[in-house]
């Protein structure tokens, strides 16, 4: 009966199944490093599993994964999702800081509240307290992709205006020019020279 099971990547073939790991249901501990798996993961029923690495792979809908996990494994304490975009880590990506890690933690432990570990890092107190009060809503939303390339539609366009003002027709905004010269009589840099400097 095997109760640790490691599949490294394959990346000569883009198309990834894990069906045959129904195969193993009192599997304890998966490795799924580097297979280039993606949101479309399916795990089957592991009642047992209470280790999870998927790290380096394409992960990037957070809140799906974590939602599957949780159906499919309920006795999960140990979860590693380094290097997805999934997981908002600076070493990965320059644009990420330890805050959006921080609401990643308090998340990812609002959906799954047993873990005992997160990334290699032991889940405290804290991190359990806070995600309790405020994980629900450390979810990272981004924006949806368009259908066209670039171009918005009209109907879904953002505009701070009323619906009554904005047609083109029916503005009723003010266009003004002025003209405003500087002369420098006030300015902080002139305070210190005197008449007699100029």
């Amino acid at each position: 009966m095997e109760k640790y099971l490691s599949l490294s990547g394959n990346h000569s073939s883009n198309k990834r199944s894990l069906e045959g790991l129904s195969a193993f249901g009192s599997l304890e501990e998966l490795i799924l490093d580097n297979n280039l798996l993606g949101n479309d993961l399916v795990l089957p029923g592991l009642p047992s599993l209470h280790t999870l690495t998927l790290n380096k792979n394409q992960i990037t809908d957070l809140e799906c994964l974590l939602d599957h996990l949780a159906e499919v494994t309920p006795a999960l304490e140990y979860l590693s999702l380094l290097g997805n975009v999934a997981c908002p880590n600076e070493l990965v990506n320059l644009e990420k800081d330890e805050e959006d890690y921080k609401r990643y933690r308090y998340f990812v432990l609002h959906k799954l509240p047993n873990l005992k570990f997160l990334d290699a890092r032991k889940v405290t107190k804290q991190e359990r307290e806070e995600a309790l009060v405020r994980g629900a809503f450390m979810k990272v939303v981004k924006p949806k992709a368009s259908s066209d390339c670039g171009a918005p539609s009209p109907k879904s366009q953002y505009t701070p205006l009323p619906s009554a003002s904005r047609e083109l027709t029916s503005h009723r905004g003010v266009l003004g020019k002025c003209r405003y010269v500087y002369y420098g009589k006030n300015s902080e840099g002139n305070r210190f020279i005197r008449d007699d400097q100029l």
